[in-house]
């Protein structure tokens, strides 16, 4: 009866694991790898099983490089993760490229083999531009009242103006003493005239009676 349960028991050790491979294989022994582009720099490609595309359901085990166009630059090994934001066949990788325009090749060693490869190009992202809290300055009109720029200026000349007009008690002394001095020589010539003409008369009416 042992020998009979022990025999039972290699004959479903040996069945499974002649149909654990088998399982294994039903889906073909390479996978399909298709680069779809990038996401913010990140690398999103689909794995699926080459023989009847259904998605891979195992951990994906994955290399990702990538060459600049103009083969300068060269980065990677990058590694190759699930993404969440895709369907269940979607892949992404862990580390993002830089902007540029790249060659990207994806190898994949496990769980079965494949490889696929695309041009790439990431954009510069601007930032985001930066808002003033400062409201906008609005000139405002100019009042209709406003003093001149000269007006500083009026206080001063008028004291000017006023001096100029008030009389000077100097100059008009000096004008009185001219003008007395002048009205004195002229009636002491007058005076003087008239005396000399007094004389003469005086003298022809002596001169008259002694002849």
């Amino acid at each position: 009866m042992r020998i009979r349960i022990v025999f039972s028991a290699a004959l479903a050790a040996l069945g499974l694991m002649f149909l654990l491979p088998a399982a294994a294989h039903a889906h073909g022994d390479t996978v399909k790898v298709v680069v779809t582009g990038q996401r913010e720099g990140r690398v999103t490609a689909d794995v699926t099983w080459e023989n009847d595309g259904d998605a891979v359901d195992e951990a994906v085990a994955a290399s990702v490089n990538a060459v600049s166009v103009d083969g300068t630059r060269t980065l990677g090994p990058y590694r190759l993760v699930r993404d969440p934001a895709a369907a269940p066949a979607g892949w992404t990788t862990a580390e993002a490229l830089p902007p540029g325009s790249w060659k990207v090749g994806i190898d994949v060693g496990f769980p079965a083999l494949g490889h696929g490869e695309l041009e790439v190009a990431v954009p510069v992202v601007d930032p985001a531009p930066v808002t003033s809290a400062t409201p906008p300055v609005i000139p405002s009109a100019a009042p209709t009242s406003a003093p001149s720029a000269a007006s500083p200026a009026s206080p001063a000349s008028a004291p000017a103006a006023s001096s100029a007009q008030a009389p000077d008690p100097a100059a008009d002394s000096q004008g009185y003493a001219v003008w007395w001095t002048t009205a004195g020589v002229a009636v002491t010539a007058v005076a003087g005239a008239a005396v000399g003409l007094l004389l003469r008369r005086r003298r022809r009416v002596r001169l008259d009676r002694l002849g």
